[in-house]
């Protein structure tokens, strides 16, 4: 299966678990059972999860995954982003609904998916991404409220979910990468009630694999080798490692390498003011007049 194959498929997969789930989004779900289905029906599908399912709920914007024993539930009126990925042999689609549980698409909904739908209609091979900023900034302030100023979506590459170059979710004439022909990028516009910024709050439910480090605690050994080995470099969740070993180990191994730089954490994103926070995200592939959208 070549580049493009593994892409299709992985969008293709990506659309399809994103129509079932909506029938899970109810008053009274739990969190745990949404991440589960999405991440089972992905693998039933032919794919691989590329990340954890994130679930993050009103104020908060990213890296909320559930964890075995969460009992949150959804509650009618919250706004629930979904934030999926897939990969097929490394390729990836990445994209994210939001849904306000129980109630219809409000102005804070359509700002965020307007914002994506005018991103897209102006990337094509040649266009520098300052202008994808633009035309998202313009479109979310039309609507009365802020754009997140530090989240941005991302390019692409096999295995690897953050290539180096973000997209933009604000007009910042110095961002001066220039979208080649090939190139695959996430859009994803982030629109708040807020005051258009996310901080980092505890705890981190998301990790990552980063390089070999010498370790003392043999656990941490352990589970080095098992992260490095399972997921290639992609996400995984704390969810994903509860039963390898004891909670407390776990706990403490996973904080060795962390501090030692052996791996990533992705600590819970929050605006900053505590405002409302909805997201649209499709995964596009830039052609030479116009995108192939994956997702």
């Amino acid at each position: 299966m070549d580049e493009m194959e593994a892409l299709i498929k992985a969008g293709e997969i990506a659309r399809q678990v994103k129509r079932e789930v909506e029938d899970l989004i109810k008053p009274g779900t739990k969190l745990y059972d949404i991440a589960e289905f999405v991440e089972r029906r992905i693998v039933e599908l032919g794919g691989k999860p590329a990340f954890p399912c994130n679930l993050s709920l009103n104020e908060i914007a990213a890296h909320y995954t559930p964890y075995s024993g969460d009992e949150t539930v959804l509650k009618e009126g919250d706004y629930l982003k979904v934030d999926i990925g897939v990969h097929v042999d490394g390729y990836i689609a990445d994209t994210a609904v939001t849904y306000r549980v129980g109630m219809d698409e409000d102005d804070l909904m359509a700002a965020s998916r307007e914002a994506l739908e005018n991103a897209i209609s102006v990337v094509r091979a040649g266009v520098r991404i300052s202008e994808i900023g633009k035309v998202i900034e313009e479109t979310i302030r039309g609507y009365g409220f802020n754009p997140i100023v530090n989240l941005s979506g991302h390019k692409i590459d096999r295995y690897k979910l953050h290539a180096g170059v973000s997209i933009p979710n604000i007009h910042r004439p110095a961002d001066s990468y220039v979208l080649k022909e090939g190139d695959v990028i996430a859009i994803e516009p982030f629109a708040t009630t807020g005051a258009g910024q996310v901080v980092e709050v505890p705890p981190a439910l998301i990790f990552m694999f980063i390089r070999d480090r010498p370790v003392r605690m043999p656990q941490a050994r352990r589970l080095l080798m098992h992260v490095k080995k399972e997921y290639n470099g992609l996400p995984f969740a704390y969810r994903w490692l509860q039963g390898f070993m004891p909670e407390g180990q776990l706990k403490l191994a996973l904080a060795q390498l962390d501090r030692i730089g052996a791996i990533y954490s992705y600590p819970i994103l929050r605006e900053v003011r505590g405002g409302l926070v909805s997201q649209f995200e499709h995964t596009v592939v830039v052609e030479k007049d116009g995108v192939y959208v994956t997702t």
